[in-house]
């Protein structure tokens, strides 16, 4: 059974998700939280499997409550909801730990596998529309990430890497998929999920898209401009 805790300011939207949710065999609702501070602390007390965070709420908004939750280091994943208009948002909220994010007028079924992906430890979002966010809000990016990844100081996450893993992190960056990988660097799709694990394992990233953020912070992958 999967736990999943609600946190949004709109009680109409709220009473929709429970209603979903509650419909299914293998998810169960731990509670709602109407802003970002209650989901802080019902996270803390009741350690949901994922939360679905919206960002715009009042007082503590949705990026600061996923950026105290993954610092405190607890196993629940966070499930962004936002809107077309607040792509921004997202991309800060990834930043932040969250394992994914979704567009609150996606078909039930989206959202219900969205969530059944995020507590199984993969990454909602898809490399491609990924890379097409950071693509777009690089001015984000620390300036002073590593400008050149093959220089004397590389970032310490990096060193950890064996050149194979280097390749695969560079080629996430870029949007590949598993399949993708396994097809153009003539490797079994199982042994691209082994290098996966292990980059992930190595950088200390939480997911994908966490790994994605890595490969543009470090400068594997140059933006588009």
């Amino acid at each position: 059974m999967t736990t999943v805790l609600i946190a949004d300011d709109q009680p109409m939207q709220r009473f929709g998700f429970r209603m979903l949710l509650e419909s299914q065999p293998d998810l169960t609702v731990a509670g709602e939280a109407a802003n970002g501070s209650e989901a802080v602390r019902m996270t803390a007390e009741l350690h949901p499997d994922v939360i679905l965070m919206d960002i715009r709420m009042p007082g503590l908004d949705g990026i600061e409550a996923t950026r105290r939750i993954v610092a405190a280091g607890d196993r629940t994943r966070v499930l962004i909801v936002t809107t077309f208009d607040l792509d921004e948002y997202a991309y800060t909220g990834l930043r932040a730990g969250a394992s994914g994010f979704l567009i609150k007028d996606a078909l039930p079924e989206e959202l219900l596998s969205g969530i059944r992906a995020v507590a199984a430890g993969d990454a909602v979002v898809a490399p491609s529309l990924t890379r097409r966010l950071l693509d777009t809000y690089v001015h984000h990016l620390p300036a002073d990430a590593t400008a050149d990844p093959a220089s004397d100081t590389p970032d310490a996450r990096l060193s950890r890497l064996t050149e194979r893993e280097r390749e695969i992190l560079t080629v996430i960056g870029q949007g590949w998929t598993n399949t993708e990988i396994a097809g153009r660097l003539h490797l079994a799709e199982s042994t691209v999920k082994t290098h996966v694990s292990r980059i992930l394992a190595k950088t200390g990233a939480r997911d994908r898209v966490q790994a994605v953020i890595l490969a543009y912070d470090t400068r594997l992958v140059n933006p588009s401009r």
